[in-house]
């Protein structure tokens, strides 16, 4: 396993003033350092406390300091960053992958896919990246999306699928877990195509687990992308790469949701619930049936809701010829 050789935390002023009676018991060597409230040498380690508020301990003794000193005498407590001298795994080059609108009727299906590296995920320890669907506020899921895009050394990438191309899909696989391994291997391949930009190379991809075996997924895999180690786990959205993915994957999504209602003057609400019919009702009385393939996603039981008993979802008014694509087609079409 790699060695931890620095690690980074925020201490409060009494925690900092533990730390330094413990580091003056002990006799490790005070020094002045730019910026630090103290600085301290100790047996293969340093120990500086900055005004921010923030604690770097470097050196080969690090992840032997932070399991016997920091943890036990000045934090009381485990942090991440005990974790992370237990598992240096956690820090490994690599990408993370989710979605976002496979539960909503209205509105495409969006896909992102996030590079990180230990820096990357050193620089957001606090920042408040965590699954988007733990984000209750728009406006801070765009906060934490512009601050990953704007993130050094990040690389990204976000697939939309449109509506009318996803019910073409759909006609195709008959299966949304198929879809979604396609738009999980389009990610992936358009991230690959941007190899040089990842560095150090990822050596793995982390997904949610969306289907009983990962075999779905692995047979959608784009040549360019088989190099990687392909880890489906529930809950992944817990690794910090896919939480960061399932943000962008979610602002993409608030954000087509919003234009889809500038142009139809209808505000159209998340989800699949009662307010939804009763949006969709309101929608087809202005615009019609057949223009529900350019809104919703047709295979949720909510469209048999919408237009009513005497129709089925495939012996709807919308032209079934027109939802069965060509061979040909293109799944990334937007429109």
């Amino acid at each position: 396993m790699e060695k931890i050789t620095s690690y980074t935390c925020n201490l409060s002023p009494e925690r900092a003033d533990r730390l330094k009676s413990y580091l003056l018991e002990h006799g490790y060597r005070f020094k002045e350092a730019p910026y630090t409230v103290f600085f301290a040498e100790g047996p293969g380690v340093t120990i500086a406390y900055y005004t921010s508020g923030k604690l770097v301990v470097q050196g080969r003794a690090t992840a032997d300091f932070v399991l016997y000193v920091l943890e036990p005498y000045v934090l009381g407590e485990a942090r991440f960053g005990y974790e992370e001298v237990l598992n240096p795994e956690l820090l490994l080059p690599r990408i993370g992958i989710d979605e976002s609108g496979k539960g909503d009727y209205f509105g495409p299906l969006c896909t992102a896919g996030v590079y990180v590296n230990e820096q990357i995920i050193r620089a957001w320890r606090g920042s408040g990246i965590r699954d988007s669907k733990n984000i209750s506020s728009d406006a801070r899921i765009s906060e934490l999306a512009k601050m990953i895009r704007k993130t050094p050394g990040v690389v990204y990438e976000v697939v939309e699928i449109g509506n009318r191309a996803y019910n073409r899909l759909y006609e195709r696989m008959r299966s949304v877990n198929k879809i979604l391994a396609w738009a999980h291997a389009r990610v992936l391949e358009n991230l690959m195509e941007k190899a040089e930009a990842m560095q150090p190379p990822p050596v793995r991809a982390i997904s949610d687990q969306f289907a009983s075996s990962k075999s779905v997924l692995e047979r959608a895999i784009m040549h360019g992308s088989r190099q990687l180690e392909l880890i489906q786990r529930h809950k992944a959205e817990e690794d910090v790469a896919v939480a960061a993915a399932s943000i962008l994957a979610r602002d993409k999504f608030i954000s087509a949701l919003r234009k889809m209602s500038e142009k139809y003057s209808l505000v159209f609400p998340c989800g699949a619930n009662e307010r939804v019919v009763d949006v969709g009702r309101e929608f087809v009385a202005k615009y019609g049936a057949a223009a529900l393939r350019d809104v919703a996603k047709l295979h949720f039981r909510t469209t048999q809701k919408i237009l009513g008993t005497q129709v089925e979802i495939q012996g709807s008014p919308i032209n079934e010829a027109e939802q069965r694509p060509d061979a040909s087609a293109n799944p990334q079409d937007k429109e």
